[in-house]
């Protein structure tokens, strides 16, 4: 009966035995794209609300785009870091079950989008600069979510970003798929943590559409060139967070690095960020 039971393994048992497989590998050249993809979706990494509670300080929760409704997903508000008041956006993936039906597993709606782009304007109009944390395997994909204009809403995020008069941080912290992870990624500069990714779709999803064939997830991995060694090398990251331990010295070392970046940004010209910025992703 033992034998047969561990035969019959359910898919996220399996994924988790794979999950362990990878974290025992000695070395980053020893993993593929397709572990760190795996690596990426871990469920005991931090997420954007233990970011938010290990960096900003005093963080005050604001909700609602103020058209439809508030969106779970996407965690917004204003705090300090380092003593400088900031306006933090993270899309929420959620800790455990019940967490993450909350937060819609980190898949953002229109209304999140809109959410989003409210407080970047409101940090704009008091001269706040803009971090953001990113974890999202894409944009809610429902029928309402459609009818209520999803793709308008990340484009308008897109085209407002651009052109916001205040410095803007992106850090990817997990997963970055597709345009949900896009939606707060037009910024001055976007870091990664060395074992996210940030790819146009999900190794699954290229393998079933462009190779025909499910199975193919590690080939379309390796394609997708969505690991961040080589998005650095491309250029669609500016710096790759060492990881180590998730532990104190990680969040105080990231806090004084995000400090010193707004600090350096706040030095330049409105229309020097914002062109720089505009030529950074012409340049892609």
């Amino acid at each position: 009966m033992a034998a047969k039971a561990d035969n019959k393994k359910t898919a996220p048992a399996k994924q988790a035995a794979a999950k362990q497989a990878v974290a025992k590998k000695a070395t980053e050249k020893e993993r593929t794209p397709y572990d760190i993809v795996l690596m990426s979706r871990d469920k005991n990494r931090p997420t954007a609300v233990k970011y938010i509670e290990r960096i900003v300080e005093g963080f005050i929760e604001l909700k609602g785009d103020r058209g439809f409704a508030d969106d779970p997903a996407i965690v917004g508000g204003i705090g300090r870091i380092d003593g400088m008041p900031v306006t933090v956006i993270g899309i929420e993936k959620g800790v455990d079950t019940a967490d993450k039906l909350q937060h819609n597993f980190g898949c953002t709606s229109p209304e999140g989008y809109r959410k989003a782009l409210r407080l970047m304007r409101q940090a704009e109009k008091f001269g706040r600069p803009v971090l953001n944390f990113v974890d999202t395997s894409g944009a809610a994909c429902g029928i309402g979510a459609e009818e209520r204009g999803e793709a308008e809403a990340i484009a308008v995020n897109l085209r407002e970003m651009a052109q916001l008069g205040v410095p803007i941080l992106s850090i990817f912290i997990g997963e970055g798929g597709s345009g949900g992870a896009l939606g707060l990624a037009v910024a001055d500069e976007v870091w990664i943590t060395e074992t996210s990714t940030y790819s146009v779709i999900s190794p699954e999803g290229c393998a079933s559409i462009l190779y025909k064939d499910p199975s193919k997830v590690k080939e379309a991995a390796d394609a997708l060139r969505l690991t961040a060694p080589e998005l650095y090398k491309r250029g669609a990251v500016e710096r790759v967070i060492e990881e180590k331990e998730f532990g104190d010295a990680f969040f105080a070392q990231l806090k004084q690095d995000i400090a010193a970046f707004f600090r350096e940004k706040n030095g330049i010209a409105k229309e020097e960020r914002t062109q720089a910025r505009y030529a950074r992703f012409r340049a892609f």
